[in-house]
């Protein structure tokens, strides 16, 4: 088996090899509802991702905002479990790299980092976001993960200070994921002015490692202007609320498909 950081790792250098960003949507498993979501993992594929970001639902999703959050309700109240997610995953883990992002409660509650990793290589995810999870707290977790295969992708913001920020570009595994603005995720009017400067600074720290920006990316010129700078774009908050205004599976797959093919429009321009 590949280990999850060299298929991550190959996908960034097949997007930079096509002079691009490689692009990364986030969906939540079992949203609008779970035949939907089995629908939107496909369309994200089809329609040209190079990564997918896999929102496992969780009730009290402290880094998201009311889209991502109110995808977690309504998930939930659909009966979504980690399996769900899990399912998602093995449906199109074959195609791309999956990376979960996953809360520690959940991590913890389906027997601990060993364990969860088990559960999550077994359906083929390569690597997972932990938000809650801050570099120096419960390193178990973290061996556990990267014993397993998977890469753990940490999160540096605009007010990590330089220092930590060095620390987490050392140990970065599969890509560093760049919160481009402070607070919660949700689409945003325009991109912080001094993103660019960040995108380098954090380059400069994480050497080889790949570094993509998310939280805030809401229209495809967005897309290609934070494509500029950054090995990866993701995008989040703007592909859920599309999912839940499709009105069924297919008009679900139909909307994301139709903003990513701007996005990869506006990425290769």
């Amino acid at each position: 088996m590949i280990a999850g950081e060299e298929r991550i790792r190959a996908a960034f250098a097949a997007a930079e090899a096509e002079g691009r960003a490689a692009l990364m949507p986030y969906m939540m498993a079992g949203f609008p509802d779970r035949e939907a979501g089995l629908a939107v993992a496909a369309a994200y594929v089809d329609a040209g991702a190079d990564l997918i970001e896999l929102g496992v639902p969780f009730s009290d999703p402290l880094a998201d905002g009311p889209a991502i959050h109110a995808a977690d309700t309504k998930a939930l109240a659909g009966g979504a479990t980690l399996r769900t997610a899990l399912e998602v995953c093995e449906a199109v883990a074959d195609r791309v790299p999956v990376v979960l992002m996953v809360y520690v409660n959940m991590v913890l509650a389906h027997g601990g980092g060993a364990e969860f990793a088990k559960l999550a290589r077994a359906a083929g995810a390569a690597g997972a976001i932990v938000p809650d999870l801050p570099l120096g707290e419960d390193e178990g977790i973290r061996d556990a993960f990267h014993e397993a295969g998977l890469a753990m992708v940490p999160l540096v913001a605009p007010t990590t200070p330089p220092d930590r920020r060095a620390r987490i570009g050392a140990v970065a595994k599969g890509f560093v994921y760049l919160v481009s603005t402070v607070g919660t995720t949700g689409e945003r009017g325009e991109l912080a002015p001094e993103l660019a400067e960040l995108v380098a600074a954090t380059k400069a720290d994480a050497g080889e490692t790949p570094v993509a920006v998310g939280f805030g990316i809401g229209t495809p010129a967005q897309v290609g202007e934070v494509g500029k700078v950054a090995d990866g774009v993701i995008i989040g908050s703007r592909l859920v609320r599309a999912a839940d205004e499709g009105g069924s599976p297919a008009g679900a797959a139909d909307a994301v498909a139709e903003f990513l093919a701007e996005a990869r429009v506006a990425l290769d321009g």
